[in-house]
């Protein structure tokens, strides 16, 4: 059979421990037998982003920016003990965090959904997505440990002089202090890459956080997510027949517990990191969930929901059998691949990343999984396969169906 042919390239970005271990099985046995795999690569593995001062990040970006798609495998945030470990020159920025902010885009995510592995919380019938906005808070923050007795005040100098302040604390002693910031042009790009999502996916759209506490930060939020829809969306969203709403994040997890799902959960970049890994091992697994980035120029960043699989990665160096559950990742590859075909009008390419995502469901349905989904599955007969003997049963499944 000849291979599908690609005509733009896809960003590769590379990345660490187990899930690039995972990374190159996937190519090797997934996508290079079967597609004429044309990419442009960047190692974003934590070795490299040291040796160019993590400038390989920014240019994986401006790449993407470029090109129109990327896929990208999990990777390392640093912090002290990988200093250490990796004789870090500096404890280097989250790569997403800098990818998110320079695309200026939103994350959206949700479970993938098979049969045999039921969510924890027995209402929930359909996939929640997340739309979590990527850039700023904690991401971007400015931290300082307080030595000892003072005062420490917020301060905005305006490029007219102007100057705004504010007391933060009188400490006595020690402390610690986080400044955190956001602009009114992404969560601008936020609130319309929302309600985008929500009508081409037909779904009502819930967005939460904490306003009464946070009364200019959240409320912020609150008020441009507010506007934006009532200009440009309410009539679109009451010909759709669906819904938006806004509600204090404490209330919205209530009601998404009690909830039979089959919506989107809008929420600012911290609580849409945390919430999302509540939601995908509700649904099973956090190796079940699928991560696109999209930017308001209509950029695509496809990645896994999870981290790099430190533990695993840590036997597979001594040798030791692992079962890493590859199903994200290898979704991420089929979100890149599809869009790509997309984009470029090959049906051939959209075909195949379509086939791919069946093959891989039908493997786990037909008994055959990692660990972690043979531990929760409700299947009677189970075969537990190795990291890459699960990666090779999905093949088999492939050259199946095409």
């Amino acid at each position: 059979m000849s291979k599908i042919r690609m005509t733009t390239p896809l960003v590769e970005m590379d990345g660490d421990e187990m899930t690039r271990i995972l990374w190159q099985y996937i190519k090797e046995e997934l996508l290079v037998p079967f597609v004429d795999l044309k990419t442009e690569y960047y190692d974003l593995g934590l070795a490299c982003r040291n040796e160019t001062d993590d400038r390989v990040t920014v240019d994986s970006a401006l790449a993407t920016m470029k090109y129109g798609v990327a896929v990208k495998c999990a990777t390392i945030t640093p912090n002290a003990a990988r200093m250490t470990e990796y004789n870090l020159k500096e404890m280097w920025k989250s790569p997403n965090g800098t990818i998110r902010a320079m695309l200026d885009g939103t994350v959206f995510r949700a479970p993938i959904v098979v049969k045999g592995i039921e969510p924890c919380v027995k209402n929930w019938k359909l996939p929640i997505t997340l739309a979590r906005h990527a850039y700023g808070d904690v991401y971007k923050n400015t931290e300082i440990k307080v030595p000892c007795e003072g005062t420490a005040e917020l301060v905005f100098r305006a490029k007219d002089g102007t100057v705004i302040s504010e007391t933060i604390h009188e400490f006595d002693g020690p402390g610690i202090i986080q400044g955190i910031h956001n602009t009114v042009k992404s969560i601008e790009s936020f609130a319309r890459a929302c309600f985008n999502y929500a009508l081409d996916t037909k779904q009502d759209i819930w967005f939460a956080t904490k306003d009464t506490i946070s009364k200019k930060y959240d409320h912020t939020f609150k008020d441009i997510m507010q506007e934006i829809f009532d200009a440009e969306y309410k009539a679109r969203f009451d010909e759709a027949g669906i819904e938006y709403f806004y509600t204090l994040i404490d209330d919205a997890v209530a009601r998404v517990m009690k909830s039979k799902g089959g919506f989107i959960w809008a929420c600012k970049n911290y609580d849409g990191d945390v919430m999302s890994d509540m939601v995908s091992s509700a649904f099973g697994s956090l190796a079940m969930m699928t991560s696109v980035l999209v930017s308001p120029s209509g950029v695509y960043e496809y990645e896994a929901a999870h981290g790099t699989v430190q533990r695993h990665y840590y036997k597979h160096l001594a040798g030791e059998e692992t079962s890493t559950n590859s199903v994200a990742t290898i979704f991420a590859w089929t979100g890149a691949l599809r869009k790509r075909g997309e984009l470029d009008k090959l049906p051939e390419l959209q075909d195949f990343a379509d086939k791919l995502e069946r093959a891989t469901l039908a493997t786990i349905e037909s008994g055959r999984m990692t660990k972690d989904l043979a531990l929760i599955t409700t299947l009677e007969k189970v075969t537990v396969l190795n990291s890459l003997a699960f990666i090779q049963a999905i093949r088999s499944e492939l050259e199946a169906m095409l």
